[in-house]
């Protein structure tokens, strides 16, 4: 025997809608408490989940990305609203008696059909429409960039070297300082025993012609991390900036997460029909932005990190000119030339033997202040 609530069971299914409606607002209101309660700003809720950019192309990828996410909440609330306005209020009805029923049927419902095919495309075309837009501004190359870096990953570091320099019409560096070079001087030679005696393992560029070799690009003035100094790249605010990417091993990927924007750095480029280059057009506040590789790149991979430091370009000037007069210093000791902190304040060198370290980002500096305390600008000279 059915049940069938004295005959009402219309007022059954009313009263189990309203319970899932007042279910699904107190969600709702306990959603808002939360985001409200958890001190986010609305700056950051908007952003949701990405990091705050530093360039203009990383703000037009941020908007993109909101609108985007916006776009598939709208769309995921009228789907769930849908679903859940069906299974509450066109359920079977509980005595039963709908049920050799047939449901009225909407198919063949031309308009309709029309409208719920049309309208994911116009979505679509719009979605691409922006994608374009956004992906053109952040491509953008132009021609002689104030600033070209050559940027030279390889296991498991590395290399930044200044190509180019010209601030307010001084080339503070010139390209023709620089030279192309062989991956293998990057390379620790590693051996192994064959037949008795010592074989030299050669590595990813191993067995191509000595002209093909030559892609990586060696400057006068470059700095190169290791297992005990994290490299530092410093760079000038209110710039352009060109990024040349070449790896001397295996794929690795150049990631400032500031920058909101990462690009694969390849081997053989050329060969391997990549574009390597990209550029920024402006660093538009000083401070120190952790860098990563975004790749699996082999056992230290986690442990690849650098730093971005973004400087006045006036103190930029004066690190060049210090390091072109003292090509013997440090980075390090060019950084303190210009009253900035010495080493990387947002992440700290691997230690290879496995030993914990103490010493976490949170107290190795302020990445929004880099600048030394009472500190006066060191004159250019030799050392």
């Amino acid at each position: 025997m059915k049940l069938t609530n004295r005959g009402r069971p219309s007022a059954r299914r009313g009263k189990s809608a309203s319970r899932t409606i007042k279910t699904l607002s107190a969600l709702a209101v306990l959603g808002v408490v939360v985001l409200m309660t958890s001190g986010c700003s609305a700056d950051e809720a908007l952003r949701f989940g990405w990091p705050e950019g530093v360039t203009p192309e990383a703000h037009d990828m941020r908007q993109f990305w909101t609108w985007s996410v916006i776009a598939a909440l709208a769309m995921g609330v009228l789907v769930w609203g849908l679903i859940f306005w069906t299974i509450t209020f066109h359920r079977a009805k509980a005595d039963g008696s709908d049920d050799d029923m047939i449901p009225r049927q909407t198919g063949y419902n031309v308009p309709l059909e029309l409208a719920y095919t049309a309208i994911p495309f116009v979505l679509i075309a719009v979605m691409f429409y922006f994608t374009v837009i956004v992906q053109n501004k952040v491509e953008d190359k132009q021609e002689n960039p104030a600033v070209v870096v050559d940027v030279t990953a390889f296991q498991w570091n590395w290399k930044f070297g200044y190509n180019s320099v010209n601030l307010d019409g001084r080339q503070l560096v010139d390209p023709a300082d620089s030279r192309k070079g062989d991956p293998f001087e990057l390379q620790i030679p590693q051996y192994r025993e064959h037949e008795g005696e010592k074989e030299e393992i050669h590595g990813a560029a191993g067995g191509r012609s000595a002209e093909e070799r030559k892609y990586l690009t060696y400057d006068k003035i470059e700095t190169l991390g290791t297992s005990s100094t994290i490299p530092v790249l410093v760079l000038p605010t209110d710039t352009r900036i060109q990024f040349d990417l070449a790896a001397a091993d295996v794929v690795h990927s150049f990631w400032v997460p500031e920058f909101l924007f990462k690009r694969d750095v390849m081997p053989f480029p050329e060969q391997n029909h990549q574009d390597p280059s990209f550029q920024i057009s402006s660093i538009d506040r000083e401070g120190a932005f952790v860098g990563r590789c975004a790749e699996m790149c082999g056992t230290f991979h986690a442990m690849m990190n650098f730093e971005v430091r973004a400087v006045s370009p006036a103190d930029f000037a004066k690190y060049i000119e210090y390091r072109d007069a003292n090509p013997k210093a440090s980075n390090a000791e060019a950084l303190e030339a210009i009253c900035q902190e010495p080493e990387s304040v947002t992440t700290v060198p691997f230690d290879t033997r496995r030993v914990s370290n103490d010493k976490l980002p949170s107290d190795i500096g302020d990445a929004s202040n880099t600048k030394l305390a009472q500190c006066k600008p060191a004159q250019g000279g030799d050392s």
